[in-house]
């Protein structure tokens, strides 16, 4: 038995991954909650906006690289990150003007909503294809690790290494910062709290005096803003392509289901759930187990429960478990 080993080599394959994972899905959540909570309807084109952000920041990323702009060590994307958020705003803003203000007026269902918003998600998906292309698009450079396995394992005299990307490490520190700064916004903040007063009660917050555009519109752009930064983080941490994005949709709506739609601090704990699911889940244990186990019991199999080709099953089972359980999630958000 060595659990040092053991623990070294599920934070390595297990605890890093989920962790930058969850931080990704808990910020793509975010979004797709503010927008049932406050606009009151489930918006399928949450992935597809995410991939529209991301691809705006990486046209700028290339435009910045060649002209031989960087921030050292760390992706030239954080630096697109603002122009990428400029571009999903001034898209989602011009669908709502377009699009979801007509429906509003006319005080539609909210399951009409839904399908103009799939309609939405086609459209942006398809824009998104042509512009960038449908495979892989690499836009990430800097340093690559924050410690690397040869690192670890020279430091510590282990047999098993951790290695950190810097991706990670940028991905939890960035989702750390943004939801703080979210909370800040809606806690403290006269329009956050106008936002939260338009959530809880609409017709008493128009009596209250609120401008339900204004509201409309600040939500939007914190959307755009959420989703183009989780977008980002997602790619740089692991690659970009439209249609990945688009797959997406199911694990972020999940999280945000789990966690409670409609509840800020369900979303991030749903991420998190998903996350660790996702990977827990579809991760092959032998090598974990053959540390923490005595030798008479190392398993001889990989003790992996699905391939990873399954993992966003992992997310439909427990969106259903959910849904069919518990509809109003963790944290007691608003029944589906």
């Amino acid at each position: 038995m060595d659990l040092l080993n053991a623990f070294v080599a599920l934070a390595n394959f297990v605890l890093v991954p989920a962790i930058a994972y969850g931080s990704q899905l808990a910020l793509g959540a975010l979004g797709v909650t503010l927008i049932y909570g406050i606009l009151r309807f489930s918006n399928f084109a949450h992935g597809d906006t995410m991939a529209f952000g991301t691809m705006v920041a990486i046209l700028v990323t290339w435009g910045f690289q060649s002209m031989g702009l960087s921030l050292g060590p760390l992706p030239t994307a954080l630096l697109a990150i603002p122009f990428g958020i400029a571009g999903a705003a001034a898209l989602v803003l011009l669908t709502d003007r377009m699009v979801y203000r007509f429906y509003r007026a006319q005080k539609a269902k909210p399951v009409i909503l839904v399908i103009v918003s799939m309609g939405v998600m086609f459209v942006y998906n398809g824009l998104t294809r042509f512009v960038i292309g449908p495979d892989d698009q690499n836009f990430s450079d800097g340093a690559r690790f924050i410690i690397n396995a040869r690192e670890f394992r020279n430091l510590t005299g282990l047999d098993e290494g951790l290695a950190i990307r810097t991706t990670q490490g940028i991905t939890v520190v960035t989702a750390v910062i943004v939801v703080a700064a979210l909370f800040w916004f809606l806690n403290r903040t006269r329009t956050g709290k106008s936002m939260r007063a338009y959530s809880d009660n609409e017709d008493l917050a128009l009596l209250s005096g609120i401008n339900p555009e204004k509201v409309v519109m600040v939500t939007w752009l914190i959307v755009a803003a959420l989703a183009t930064i989780a977008g980002v983080l997602y790619g740089l941490d692991k690659s970009f392509k439209p249609f990945t994005y688009f797959q997406l949709l199911l694990p972020i709506f999940a999280a945000a289901i789990v966690g409670g739609l409609g509840s800020p601090l369900g979303a991030i704990a749903g991420g998190f759930v998903i996350a660790f699911s996702e990977v827990g889940i579809t991760y092959a244990w032998k090598k974990v187990l053959g540390h923490a186990l005595p030798e008479a019991l190392e398993p001889d199999g990989l003790v992996q429960l699905l391939s990873t080709d399954y993992k966003f099953a992992v997310s439909f089972v427990i969106l259903l478990i959910v849904l069919l359980f518990k509809p109003t999630g963790l944290f007691q958000g608003k029944s589906v």
